[in-house]
């Protein structure tokens, strides 16, 4: 019953999910607990999603897991202060997110129990969400495809991870992102609609809407260096063209320079930079409008060919 690390795709499947995912992963049911006000308690409260698949078995063995790292020494489940410790030793652990949480999953033959860790005083120290194994990793092994969206004669306009957005813009020329989940090759979650492929791309042709990627791999701005005008631009995600600055008329060389440094600054990688310029000059379906297209340099490199998909 080692623990690992959770990747990011594993992550996700430690909130709330519908039911429609929650049935193929194999969701039986979470755990909720804090440590109380003294940091050393354990008050926790079971939420059952499939009764049928909560057995004897799997119960006895849900109180053994739960109980090896609570009352072992030093162990993450042990008390505030003892998961605090194991987050801050454990940074590659981190969701990054503004809530400060941290994952670990645990594996046994039949069961993976996945764990959303919080330190934080006053809040829920401990969701762990109880999967069948081979359900879960069926489901996240066919998940890392991607998400396809394909126009109304079936030809594939762009690919997104599971769990990453889309920008809909009206016919008005209002606009809205909404979450897109894996179903299975054939069908996705658009926010809290279940949609197959083709009943999508037809409703938004219908409505007269445009569709495009709003990854999660590409920075909201980045400035951009534009050789044509000798000036800098700012690019922001999802927008057409570039906004105008005062760095205008410098030596050309410097210019570029300055701009990559200001990306540096912001946390932009060349890979991301040039994914934005194509975004906003070509459009954001395009291949080059992602970063994975390029390498630490911001060089393109080749793509390879999904085999799977071809008719």
């Amino acid at each position: 019953m080692d623990y690992r690390i959770m990747t990011p795709a594993e992550r996700k499947y430690t909130f709330r999910q519908s039911q429609q995912i929650s049935m193929q992963t194999g969701l039986i049911g979470y755990l909720r607990a804090d440590f109380g006000s003294t940091g050393k308690e354990f008050y926790s409260t079971w939420n059952d999603f499939r009764k049928d698949l909560k057995t004897d078995d799997f119960k006895k063995e849900f109180d053994l897991v739960i109980n090896s790292y609570r009352f072992g020494d030093g162990e993450f489940l042990s008390g505030r202060s003892a998961m605090s410790k194991f987050c801050y030793e454990h940074p590659e652990s981190s969701y990054e997110d503004d809530r400060n949480h941290y994952g670990v999953r645990v594996d046994t033959k039949r069961y993976s129990y996945l764990m959303r860790l919080n330190p934080n005083r006053g809040e829920y120290n401990l969701y762990c969400y109880c999967y069948q194994r081979e359900w879960l990793d069926n489901h996240l092994q066919k998940a890392e495809k991607g998400i396809r969206f394909i126009d109304l004669h079936y030809k594939e306009q762009f690919t997104i991870p599971d769990g990453d957005k889309i920008r809909i813009t009206l016919s008005s020329g209002e606009h809205f992102d909404r979450e897109c989940r894996y179903i299975d090759d054939y069908h996705l979650e658009v926010g809290d609609n279940l949609y197959h492929i083709c009943e999508f791309a037809e409703r938004m042709e219908q409505n007269g809407n445009t569709v495009i990627p709003f990854r999660s791999s590409l920075p909201e701005q980045c400035y951009v260096y534009l050789p044509t005008s000798n000036e800098i631009g700012i690019i922001k995600k999802g927008e057409t063209g570039y906004y105008k600055t005062d760095l205008t008329d410098g030596v050309p060389g410097e210019m570029k320079e300055l701009a990559d440094s200001m990306n540096r600054k912001l946390g932009v990688t060349k890979g991301q930079a040039e994914a934005m310029k194509a975004g906003s000059m070509f459009g954001w379906k395009v291949p080059a409008a992602d970063p994975k297209n390029y390498d630490e340099n911001g060089e393109p490199v080749k793509p390879k060919r999904n085999k799977e998909y071809e008719r």
